[in-house]
């Protein structure tokens, strides 16, 4: 009798154990799944939509107070139509906020042929006509079919415009999406450009290395080129039909 009490009560003992593990199984599940959950929202609360799909109230034309219908939005996507015939002059498009160190994400697609591009740092001023005599330049580009294309890699898609050749290239043909992250931070004095899940360039933006890219480029007599840290992104009038979605920004300092 004494034998058979020892045995229930040790198997109430292991059942009990049994559930208390159970339990805290159960709850370091539950943390964990809490803890992720809440980890994916405090990152996609650090992004900030610069288009929202539906409109350009984040946006204005460079060095102008009213955009015209160059700039629509259409299907999700900021899209640029050059106006028929002969044009008075380019019409770039600016964030309206100005910053510094950020990672932006977006996708781009060019026409066939087509040419645009991406900046940043870019300082809006009567004094200045174009957005690329202050902004370095991610270049857009149909790499197939564009003249500036066979001026070599340096010119191409995801470089650095006459700075920085990419290591490859992998962009989509004219007409289809290729997914672009841009990260420019002053603080580690290092930029890259990640273009469809591939690194294509690294380069630094200030002190002696970036003033030898500068010298060997066709920015060298200009001298507000790459000169600010802070500053509107610009998306490029080439002249060239081109299209723009999902654009946000997360800031780094």
């Amino acid at each position: 009798m004494k034998k058979l009490s020892i045995l229930i009560l040790s198997g109430v003992l292991f059942t009990t154990s049994c559930k208390d593990n159970t339990d805290k199984k159960e709850e370091t599940q539950e943390t964990k799944g809490e803890e992720q959950v809440m980890k994916a929202e405090e990152q996609q609360q650090e992004w900030k939509m610069l288009f929202n799909g539906k409109n350009l109230d984040h946006w204005k034309a460079y060095n102008s107070d009213s955009i015209s219908e160059q700039w629509q939005v259409k299907d999700g996507a900021i899209v640029f139509s050059p106006a028929q015939g002969e044009r008075e002059g380019t019409e770039n498009l600016i964030s309206k906020e100005e910053f510094s160190s950020f990672e932006l994400s977006l996708e781009w697609k060019i026409s066939e042929g087509g040419n645009s591009g991406i900046m940043w740092g870019v300082q809006e001023e009567d004094k200045f006509d174009e957005p690329y005599l202050t902004g370095p330049e991610i270049q857009v580009l149909d790499n197939e079919k564009h003249p500036d294309a066979k001026n070599g890699p340096i010119r191409q898609a995801g470089a650095l415009y006459d700075m920085v050749a990419p290591k490859e290239d992998v962009t989509k043909p004219a007409g289809e999406w290729n997914k672009e992250v841009i990260k420019i931070d002053y603080e580690a004095n290092k930029g890259t450009v990640t273009l469809n899940g591939t690194k294509l360039i690294e380069f630094p933006l200030h002190g002696e290395e970036w003033e030898k890219l500068v010298a060997n480029s066709k920015f060298k007599d200009w001298e507000a080129f790459g000169k600010s840290k802070k500053g509107h992104i610009a998306l490029q009038d080439h002249g060239d039909k081109v299209w723009y979605r999902n654009i946000k920004i997360k800031e780094l300092d």
